[in-house]
């Protein structure tokens, strides 16, 4: 048997889950509505993964099994409610629950206030010959409920003209097209930064439908907060069909919760020894803005990091901790959603993986070789972050590398703290790629390096 064909056995057969959004009046109330995900399929009998929404705010995430006869959102609003109330119990009892999977309180009526105006925006889109889904993502893109932005498509490192056809032909004066030659996801978004026009610039994926309000809600946290350096959103899964997609979205996907948080740099989180070196905790490329002015002072992104360099990422991570690093403020708010498209197959994964472990070393390596003065920090919160580190792992994976403790058997609800609704089994093997794309991050980094200053004219 081959390598391939032996760790691709520790997939496990999953049935592909219906992902839907269902919005009730409250914790206890009505169900308002239910529709499947953007650009999902309709809701049928078998598994649903659901967002649960409270008066249109983002509030959890449910998977429910729909029977024959059965109303699927009653279904749905039963399990988000017995889930609901096992939440507000543990945090009731004091006991040590995720802070992404906190019940966040329902927001009470409350007149009308004055709120600043939001800032001009523009939104970087980096794109390599994915024309039909950028076109899907610019459709979301140009539906949104923002008074003022403009949309911006960086295409990087073309090989073909599809990518300027369809933004100079279909979205012809709707949207921005900048032709960046030199390959890499950070090239690709400084290029944006350069001709971007907005005082916030926000940064999104061509594999994401972004929510009508998810500008807004991205945005908004600038013009109420001075010191605010950068937002993060909230990011789900479009589609749920193949294992792989499920296994990485058991695992926690790219979502971090539905509890806004504030990262302060002048009061570091207690529950983050490493901060602000676990950048990774505070979002993700596919849902991120900066202060334009924020990110110029900190000389935008490293070129030498993200997608389609030999560092395989960490372009973002390398932003937060540049923008908190100067003092300024991260917040993470989850009224700002995107849905994702996850890669489908298990080579996917594990290339993923690997990228994954490769693009975190790689970022620190970028700290440490443009930031050299943060190595003492670094060096002094270690012993502590790595003790941490070590119990979030043995509550995630158990004591057998198995499933989350306190995971439901049969699917039909979530365990409490959470994200997403089962946890499946962890194949060792990526574990064991992400540690050995972790070696190779420095590396890679120093060679990303070496081929910017080549590419230099």
């Amino acid at each position: 048997m081959t390598e391939g064909a032996a760790v691709g056995a520790e997939l496990p057969d999953l049935p592909p889950l219906a992902v839907a959004e269902i919005d009730l009046d409250g914790p206890d109330g009505e169900v308002l509505s239910l529709r499947p995900a953007p650009g999902g399929p309709p809701l049928g009998e078998g598994g649903v993964y659901a967002l649960v929404r409270l008066r249109g705010r983002p509030a959890a995430t449910v998977l429910a099994h729909v029977r024959a006869g059965e109303d699927a959102a009653e279904v749905l609003a039963a399990a988000f409610r017995a889930e609901w109330a096992v939440r507000k119990r543990h945090n009731a009892q004091g006991r040590s629950v995720e802070h992404r999977a906190r019940a966040e309180p329902v927001p009470p009526p409350c007149a009308e206030r004055p709120t600043p105006p939001l800032p001009r925006a523009t939104v970087v889109v980096a794109t390599r010959e994915r024309a039909a889904r950028l076109a899907r993502a610019l459709d979301s893109l140009l539906a949104q409920d923002h008074p003022d932005f403009q949309v911006l498509v960086v295409d990087n490192a073309p090989v073909t003209t599809a990518t300027r056809d369809l933004v100079q032909g279909r979205y012809a004066g709707r949207v921005d097209y900048v032709l960046e030659p030199v390959p890499g996801l950070a090239t690709a978004h400084n290029r944006g930064i350069a001709a971007a026009r907005g005082e916030v610039l926000a940064f999104t994926d061509d594999d994401v439908i972004a929510d009508p309000h998810w500008l807004t809600a991205l945005t908004e946290p600038f013009a109420a907060d001075p010191r605010l350096g950068c937002t993060t959103g909230l990011i789900l899964p479009a589609r749920l069909t193949t294992p792989a997609q499920i296994l990485l979205e058991s695992h926690g996907g790219f979502a971090k919760g539905f509890t806004p948080r504030l990262y302060d740099p002048a009061a570091p989180p207690s529950d983050e020894p490493l901060f602000p070196f676990t950048a990774g905790s505070f979002g993700s490329g596919a849902n991120m803005a900066f202060r334009a002015q924020v990110l110029a002072s900190v000389g935008g992104f490293d070129p030498a990091t993200g997608t389609g360099t030999p560092a395989r990422g960490g372009d973002d991570l390398y932003a937060f901790v540049r923008v908190l690093s100067a003092g300024h403020r991260l917040r993470y708010t989850p009224g700002a959603l995107v849905w994702h498209h996850h890669r489908e197959t298990w080579q996917d994964l594990r290339n993923q993986a690997y990228g994954y472990g490769v693009g975190l070393t790689a970022y620190l390596t970028a700290l440490l070789v443009r930031r050299p003065a943060l190595l003492p920090s670094l060096v002094r919160k270690l012993p502590r972050g790595l003790a941490h580190a070590r119990a979030i792992t043995a509550y995630r994976a158990g004591p057998d590398g198995g499933v989350t403790p306190g995971a439901p058997p049969n699917g039909t609800g979530s365990a409490p703290g959470a994200h997403g609704a089962q946890a499946h089994p962890w194949p060792r093997s990526l574990s064991r790629l992400e540690r050995r794309g972790m070696l190779h991050g420095p590396l890679g980094y120093l060679k990303a390096r070496l081929r910017q200053r080549g590419s230099r004219p």
